[in-house]
């Protein structure tokens, strides 16, 4: 009996992916800390405890939004960086990075969570990110730590700088667009000089 009232209530047409996709609009809506499973069963129409049947609690739902976050994170940076390299690629992608964590605060805060061993999508997604980065960074020839140095740092000023921008972190009045350039700019300047290039981690060519 208990089998059969387990079917009932599973919702045709719901499924891991729909139960994700839900939440992702949750929390692009009212954020990550907001998320809860009593709030998404509301939006699916369905009761809690059918969204068991789905995912593995609301740890499970935050594992699908880091992979669902990071994977159209890369893929939106990929469709920047499509011809690009260089400057110009390092400026398609920052400001791709930037757009789509605006567009997706949620979504975006959800992809920062540290993969764990085994977690397969984000580990992937994660490295997708990484080779598109390494990718644009090509021109400057570095290997090693340096390529990887560069490729935090490119990462780390657009992450720090939109974050900044969503908390409500710039009160001054200069415009954020300019300041966002000027700082990609700084990073260019520093990349060109061959500030990031020391001994054997540089590229012969």
């Amino acid at each position: 009996m208990r089998a059969n009232t387990e079917r009932r209530n599973i919702r045709p047409g719901l499924d891991e992916a729909s139960v994700i996709r839900a939440a992702a609009d949750l929390v692009d809506a009212d954020g990550l800390a907001a998320l809860n499973l009593a709030q998404l069963a509301a939006k699916l129409k369905v009761k809690t405890p059918s969204l068991y049947n789905h995912i593995s609690g609301l740890d499970g739902v935050r594992r699908g939004l880091a992979a669902l976050g990071a994977r159209a994170l890369g893929d939106s940076l990929m469709r920047a960086a499509v011809g690009k390299s260089g400057a110009e690629g390092i400026g398609a992608i920052a400001d791709a990075y930037r757009a789509y964590a605006k567009e997706h605060p949620g979504l975006y805060a959800a992809s920062l969570r540290a993969p764990e061993p085994g977690d397969v999508a984000l580990i992937a997604a994660d490295e997708q990110i990484l080779a598109i980065l390494r990718a644009v960074l090509a021109p400057y020839h570095l290997l090693g730590d340096a390529l990887t140095h560069a490729a935090r740092a490119l990462r780390s000023l657009a992450h720090g700088f939109v974050s900044l921008e969503l908390a409500g972190g710039f009160g001054m009045p200069t415009d954020l667009d300019a300041s966002y350039r000027a700082a990609i700019h700084m990073l260019l300047t520093s990349l060109e000089r061959g500030d990031w290039q020391s001994g054997s981690e540089r590229d012969p060519a």
